[in-house]
Parts: structure tokens; C-alpha cells; sequence
């Protein structure tokens, strides 16, 4: 039907739904925009789109395992991604260019004293990643502070107008390399009155030193330390990243080659193992055999001893195995028969005392009774030896009695 033909109050409720269609359009619109860009927000603060990013460069021996976009950690946390890997001129000492970026604020973690890259394995299927290792001493290798060169009397100027400011961005190093001031040390400190001298003694590159204000800062790297010049150098277009050193592990492919190589070489000495271990139990077979033989022969030998142990338990066992069954029998008789000899013994001896007190007595009466017995007896023995010296005079006698001649004076 023609919207003319319509009736008036159809026109007015057709233009009100065709306004509320088109708001709902508009309103749906607005939301999708709104949720494309919170989207577009949401992953580029993910990704660190919005922050800064400090560019690093290494070199490797291969490139296998890894890929463009790859993430790069540190400390287990993801802090960037590998930006392009490239192949090195023929005749280059390096293999691989790798470079990678590094979000802040973990660059800011990346010094001079410790940091560098560890190209380690990911995976089993030769996957290999980047881990940069954080330092606790040293210099920062980027900095976002805009390094500036400036002659002695023009820092002098810049320190006056601010002082605590400014801080070298080098090292000032004299005829013998020795450092005299270092990086981040305060103006304040290198044009001191007492330091006269030994700023004096310094070399600087046409009179002029390295310098940065503390209190400034960029949104990118503007300079990155060059340790062979002992300072900071400043960023332009077109120049090489910041240098980090790379350590790297075999891939898990050539790890795995070494090892079966490892394996092959030692199966030899490997079966020339097995072959001893078999021989050694074959003899300690054959000697368990023997052994079980000895045992079974020494069966009696351990049955009689347990029969002799269980006698010699037995009271009087040590005498009834010695003696034999009768020897207890006839030890217990001899010790009778001893007893009675003693008892025996005894009274003979008391009977035999009392008879040679009577002798004592009745010999004590006689001599108490007959006075001259003792000298008769000694008047006895006085002839008596007078007998016997006139017998060794006698002639016929003298032969019997013999004595020693006297000795000759």
C-alpha cells in the first residue's frame, strides 16, 4: 500500500517507529565502536603497545627453534618478542642476527654487570627461547634520559643553574685507563675544588664531557652504553641496537644426537659387561651348588655338635663325656676311699702322738731317775771316738781310714 494512502494517525506511528529504529541503529553502532575499541585498547596494553619498548641485538649459532614473535622473558615473565632474525653475510664470525624488544620497565632491570641472553630449549620439538637474565650492579645498558655533550666550562654553567641535577654519562678515565670519575656520579662531585688535579689528569674526547639530567625524560631509548668507549651513545636513525652477549645450549635435536652417540660408543664396552656379569653368575651359581653340597655333608658334623652341646649342659656332662658312663661312678669312689684314708689318717695319727708322748715321758722319767745316765752316755761316746782314732793308726787299718794329706808348706 502507498504511504499515502495511510491514514494520518499510520503515518505518525510509522515515522515513530522509524525514529526508534534509527536511534537503535545509532545506539548499536556507538556500542560496537566502543567495544572494538576497548578491544583494540585491552590488547594493546596487553602487548605494551603504549609503552616503551628498548631494542637489543644478539648473535647465536642457529636459528633453529626460534621464530619472529616469540616471546622473550625474563625472570618467567614474558617482556617482549623477537622482532627479526637474519642471516650474517658470508664471511661474517657470527651465524644469526637476532634482535628483540624488551618492554619497559624490564629493560631497566638489563646492566652491565650480569645481564645477557640464555637461548634455552622450549620444548621437544627443537623449540628454543630467549631469556634475558636480570643484573643487580653496574651501568643501565639503555636509559630514556637524553644524553648531551658538552665542554668543562659549559656543564659548569648547567650544574650552577641546577645544581643536583646533572650526572656524567661516562667514564673519566686517565693515560694509564684507570677510571678516575665513573657514570652517574653528580657534577657537583667532578668539578669539586679538591678534585681539581685529578679531573685534570683525565682524557675527554675534545674537551668535553657526556652528561644527563636526571629530572628529564624521553618516551623511547634515546642512548645505550658502549663499553668500548666507556659511555653512553646516543640513539639516531639508522643505528644498531644495544649489544647483549648470548650463552647457548645445544638444541634438543643435536642433544639427543649426542647422547645416541654417547650410547654407541659405549655398547660395546657395554655387552663386554654383560658378558663378565654372565660369567660371574655362572660361578657364583656353580659355587652356591658346591656350597649347598658342603652343607648337606656338614649336616652330621652339626647334629653331633648339638647332641654334645645338649650333654655338656647336663650336670656333670664335661666329666660324663670325659670319663665316659662309669667315670662319674667310680670318681664318686676314689673320693670315698680317699675320705676314709683320711679319716683313717687322722685317727692313726692322734694314736701314734699319744704313743710318742708316752716315749717322751717314760725317756723324761729314766733321765729324772738315773742322774749319771748323761754323763755315762757321754763318757760312752768319749771312749767310743777314742777307739775309732786309735783304729786309723793301726796298720792293718789304715788303708780303710783314709784322709786327705795335709798340704805341703
Amino acid at each position: 500500500m502507498p504511504l499515502q494512502d495511510l491514514t494520518p494517525q499510520l503515518r505518525t506511528r510509522l515515522n515513530r517507529m522509524e525514529k526508534a529504529v534509527g536511534w537503535f541503529v545509532f545506539l548499536a553502532a556507538v556500542l560496537l565502536l566502543f567495544g572494538f575499541g576497548y578491544y583494540i585498547y585491552h590488547t594493546a596494553e596487553r602487548k605494551g603497545w603504549f609503552l616503551i619498548k628498548a631494542p637489543f641485538f644478539t648473535y647465536v649459532k642457529s636459528s633453529e627453534g626460534l621464530n619472529v614473535a616469540d616471546p622473550v622473558v625474563m625472570m618467567g615473565f614474558p617482556v617482549g618478542q623477537i622482532t627479526r632474525i637474519h642471516a650474517m653475510p658470508p664471511g661474517d664470525k657470527h651465524n644469526v642476527l637476532v634482535e628483540f624488544e624488551v618492554r619497559d620497565n624490564y629493560f631497566r632491570y638489563i646492566w652491565t654487570g650480569g645481564s645477557y641472553v640464555k637461548v634455552n630449549s622450549a620444548g621437544f620439538l627443537n623449540q628454543r627461547q630467549l631469556e634475558v637474565t636480570r643484573a643487580t650492579n653496574g651501568y643501565a645498558i639503555v636509559v630514556t634520559q637524553p644524553v648531551s655533550i658538552h665542554s668543562l666550562d659549559e656543564a659548569r654553567s648547567l650544574m650552577t643553574a641546577a645544581p643536583g641535577h646533572w650526572q656524567l654519562s661516562q667514564d673519566v678515565t686517565n693515560a694509564n685507563a684507570e677510571i678516575l670519575f665513573h657514570a652517574y656520579d653528580s657534577l657537583e662531585q667532578v668539578f669539586d675544588a679538591t678534585n681539581a688535579a685529578l679531573l685534570a689528569t683525565g682524557i675527554l674526547e675534545s674537551n668535553s664531557i657526556y652528561i644527563y639530567n636526571n629530572t628529564v625524560n624521553r618516551d623511547r631509548v634515546v642512548a645505550a652504553w658502549d663499553g668500548r668507549y666507556h659511555r653512553y651513545k646516543i640513539f639516531k636513525p639508522g643505528d644498531d641496537n644495544a649489544y647483549l652477549h648470548a650463552v647457548e645450549t645445544p638444541p634438543v635435536s643435536e642433544q639427543l644426537q649426542g647422547m645416541i652417540s654417547q650410547v654407541q660408543n659405549a655398547l660395546p664396552g657395554i655387552l663386554s659387561l654383560t658378558n663378565k656379569l654372565a660369567a660371574v653368575l655362572d660361578n657364583a651359581a656353580n659355587v652356591t651348588s658346591n656350597l649347598n653340597s658342603t652343607i648337606v655333608a656338614a649336616q652330621p658334623l652339626v647334629t653331633n655338635f648339638a647332641v654334645i652341646s645338649g650333654e655338656l649342659r647336663e650336670p656333670g656332662g664335661p666329666l660324663v663325656w670325659a670319663l665316659g658312663t662309669n667315670g662319674n661312678a667310680q670318681t664318686q669312689g676314689a673320693l670315698t676311699n680317699l675320705n676314709s684314708l683320711l679319716s683313717n689318717t687322722d685317727t692313726n695319727l692322734g694314736a701314734l702322738l699319744i704313743n710318742l708322748a708316752g716315749i717322751t715321758s717314760n725317756l723324761n722319767a729314766q733321765v729324772q731317775a738315773n742322774t749319771n745316765m748323761l754323763g755315762g752316755i757321754s763318757k760312752a761316746v768319749v771312749d767310743a771316738d777314742d777307739l775309732v782314732q786309735g783304729l786309723k793308726r793301726h796298720w792293718l787299718l789304715r788303708s780303710a781310714f783314709k784322709t786327705n794329706a795335709p798340704a805341703k808348706k
